[in-house]
């Protein structure tokens, strides 16, 4: 352990995040002193909500610090240890992300088993992504048996597992959307009765994937997505707000949606959320996609990028929808 290597927010960004947002810092290997760990990362997460904590507004999480290191969820293993909780050699998973050691308190870290599975699926389909996806359909939009779901974005890390649960929980029909033909074709492969990719008109798209129309929608995009399925909802349909990419790097408000007096009339539910207020459900969670990834009935997609120092890069392609399933940085 001679040196460790840390992403700082180098700037705020004004509109797309670029290169220059970003400083690569070298510092010393941290020392833990009574209760704390170091840990070696070895997959950091990079996640859509990160952008937002990029600006210097309030939210419902602090934003940034310029010229500190960025955090996230990472998981990795334990090299140094003042606890006598969490031993020299046990993984564990944590928030301080975006370096390639890290300092914490004990009580901050929750050690998982890599016995049971990749250490990678600790930031994805075990974790807050799968989470984020289960709770969201099944809890806050609350779907049952024998609906239709539209999910945007769906080749992601939360959307393709979205599609897959639905299925799962007894979903009639599941609608995915995604940003490329090769995106499409691997909704399809996951179970996905239609998927299109958004290119081509979300509103046409949706209605020829849907003709009955939508129960459930499930938004990471928000815009033109959000209104085409407000569009599609029927009476009493449900829509769980996980995200909206599609604005994170606007600078001028968004145009859609241009519908919202349909939420009257078809008395629509509209509920944001954030994955945190679901901890309740996390038991039930990991014991679902335990059994379905033994089964072979759930499958998740990872794009794995290596290096620390392109940890930048990964988020910035993230935005861009470079990834299929959840991107992870390789420390």
């Amino acid at each position: 352990m001679t040196g460790n290597r840390e992403i700082h927010l180098a700037s705020r960004p004004q509109g797309w995040p670029t290169e220059d947002t970003f400083r690569l810092v070298e510092t010393d290997v941290p020392t833990p002193g009574p209760g704390q760990l170091v840990v070696r990362n070895q997959y950091l997460s990079v996640d859509p909500y990160m952008r937002g904590r990029m600006d210097d507004v309030k939210s419902y999480v602090a934003p940034f610090a310029l010229d500190a290191p960025l955090d996230g969820a990472a998981v990795g293993e334990v090299v140094a240890s003042e606890s006598p909780d969490i031993a020299v050699g046990d993984t564990v998973l944590h928030g301080l992300g975006w370096r390639e050691y890290a300092l914490l308190d004990a009580t901050s870290a929750r050690p998982v088993d890599p016995s049971l599975a990749p250490v990678s699926a600790y930031l994805g389909v075990l974790g807050m992504p799968g989470l984020t996806a289960y709770a969201g359909l099944l809890e806050v939009a609350a779907m049952k048996p024998g609906e239709t779901v539209f999910v945007s974005a769906a080749a992601g890390a939360v959307g393709s597992l979205v599609g897959q649960i639905a299925k799962l929980k007894g979903a009639a029909r599941v609608v995915g959307s995604a940003g490329s033909p090769a995106k499409v074709e691997r909704l399809r492969a996951l179970g996905f009765d239609a998927a299109f990719d958004y290119h081509d008109g979300v509103h046409e798209s949706l209605r020829a994937a849907a003709p009955d129309g939508i129960d459930v929608y499930f938004d990471n995009v928000g815009g033109d997505h959000l209104e085409a399925a407000i569009s599609a909802l029927n009476l009493h349909g449900r829509v769980a707000v996980s995200g909206m990419i599609a604005q994170y790097n606007d600078t001028e408000p968004p145009a859609a949606p241009r519908n919202l007096a349909l939420v009257i009339g078809k008395r629509l539910t509209l509920r944001g959320f954030l994955v945190n207020d679901h901890n309740d459900v996390r038991s039930a969670f990991v014991s679902d996609v335990a059994g379905w990834l033994r089964e072979g009935t759930l499958s998740y997609d990872e794009t794995i990028v290596d290096g620390i120092e392109n940890a930048p890069d990964a988020f910035l392609g993230l935005l861009r929808g470079d990834n299929v399933g959840k991107m992870l940085v390789k420390v």
